[in-house]
């Protein structure tokens, strides 16, 4: 990633104003620098660049608005949002229903910690355990706190339940899997960026290979009696939105079941109706059933406009954690709890489900008609779709390829130099479908012919 280039060491300082002219600039091997008619754009990038951290690479585009499936940067020009931050504005930018629980909340009381108990809470409990058709909820903030909590329960109830001798649990995950970078999320991680330089790992946390029932069976068998949790994601999303095969996650219900394994879904940007169903494990949901012992949420649980995730599973496993054994201060708080009903009610009362399955279908037919060499798969379900590039050196790949989306008018980012994820908002029309299909097939013949 170009930032990379350009982060300063202490060995390096005499560099650092030319390095950071260069970032604020947006220089890359296939850029399109920011002009001078775009000085706010540069002065802004130009701020980040000299406070924050080098932490994440984006585009040269800055946003100050957004409604719907557009944004807007700060000298007013429109883009279609095809990311929709991860999959957190399902909803899309600045709902009108979620703003105004928002601004209602925010307006009587914010925060309580849960020191006390407050007015939301038991409301939001009951009807997000009701909405999903699980006992009760552990209420978090962030995905990977989702994930970490979920990490947690699966241990004590691995502990106190199956029986577990003490520190001998483990609990699996796929390879090529993502949840956060916190150094448990990274410890169980396959990715050499997410690892390299932050040993050392916790430890209980081994790898089996993803879409691969005979891998998870033999890892079951040979070590069953310690393991707790096998957490997976049902599509893995940065991985490039990888689907499994048909039959995979009946399987691993199956697996589960059977070896008294905790299942643990990790739908933080499955779920939530951005796959074609209220959940992407609802894919398999036949006999026998596939719902998971343990279900994480987050990203769109809010709307994108505040952080707020939750972890869902049965009496026997949340019932294992006692006063004072986990928790988080903003978790469960009121603002919180009223967004979150807020964007779930929407969710429903606009069939954000079904119009992701037909908007999905009609993404793919489009880019699969595309008709360039260079486009080698198109793969995904409801509206969480990749297309995979076949990329020929620095100048022509995925990266290079969003750079042009992004002069075109279309914001996408790429998972890999090969892959670029595509995930607008859930209320997008096939007007807007059929747009964004010009778009990339343009840019995608301009480039690779």
């Amino acid at each position: 990633m170009f930032v990379n280039m350009f982060v300063p060491s202490l060995a390096r300082r005499a560099a650092r104003p030319r390095a950071i002219r260069a970032f604020a600039t947006g220089t890359r091997a296939r850029s399109t620098a920011i002009s001078a008619d775009h000085d706010e754009a540069a002065r802004l990038i130009a701020l980040e660049v000299e406070h924050g951290a080098f932490n994440y690479a984006p585009l040269p585009v800055v946003l100050e608005r957004g409604l719907g499936v557009h944004v807007w940067d700060v000298s007013g020009r429109r883009y279609l949002d095809f990311l929709s931050a991860y999959s957190a504005v399902n909803q899309g930018h600045s709902h009108p229903k979620i703003l105004d629980a928002l601004q209602r909340q925010a307006a009587k009381l914010t925060l309580t910690s849960r020191a006390f108990h407050n007015n939301m809470l038991g409301e939001y409990e009951r009807f997000v355990t009701e909405y999903f058709g699980y006992d009760r909820v552990l209420p978090m903030n962030t995905g990977v706190e989702g994930g970490e909590t979920a990490l947690k329960l699966a241990r004590r109830w691995g502990y106190d339940v199956k029986g577990i001798a003490k520190d001998e649990a483990l609990v699996l995950f796929c390879t090529h899997n993502f949840w956060g970078r916190t150094i448990s999320a990274c410890s169980s991680s396959s990715d050499p960026s997410c690892r390299a330089g932050f040993g050392p790992y916790l430890p209980g946390v081994p790898l089996v290979p993803y879409n691969d029932l005979a891998a998870l069976e033999a890892a079951f068998a040979q070590d069953g009696a310690r393991i707790a949790g096998f957490m997976l994601e049902p599509i893995q999303g940065e991985a490039g939105v990888v689907v499994p095969h048909e039959g995979y996650l009946r399987g691993v219900r199956e697996l589960c079941t059977r070896y008294n394994v905790l299942m643990i879904a990790d739908e933080v940007q499955t779920g939530l109706c951005r796959t074609g169903k209220m959940l992407a494990c609802d894919y398999e949901q036949v006999k026998p059933d596939v719902k998971p012992d343990v279900l994480v949420l987050g990203k769109a649980l809010s709307g994108g406009v505040y952080p707020v995730s939750a972890v869902l599973s049965s009496d026997e496993v949340m019932l294992t954690l006692r006063p004072g054994e986990h928790g988080s201060t903003y978790g469960g708080n009121p603002l919180g709890c009223a967004v979150a009903m807020a964007a779930l009610e929407v969710l429903r009362e606009e069939r954000l489900a079904e119009n992701a399955a037909l908007m999905g279908e009609r993404l793919r037919a489009g880019l699969a008609a595309i008709g360039s060499a260079a486009v080698t798969t198109v793969r995904g379900r409801g509206l969480l779709n990749a297309i995979v590039i076949r990329p020929e050196g620095e100048k022509r790949n995925a990266g290079a390829l969003c750079y042009a989306h992004k002069d075109a008018g279309l914001l996408a980012k790429p998972t890999h130099e090969h892959i670029i994820r595509l995930a607008p908002p859930l209320i997008i029309t096939a007007a807007q479908i059929d747009e964004a299909i010009e778009i990339i097939a343009k840019e995608t013949r301009r480039m690779f012919g």
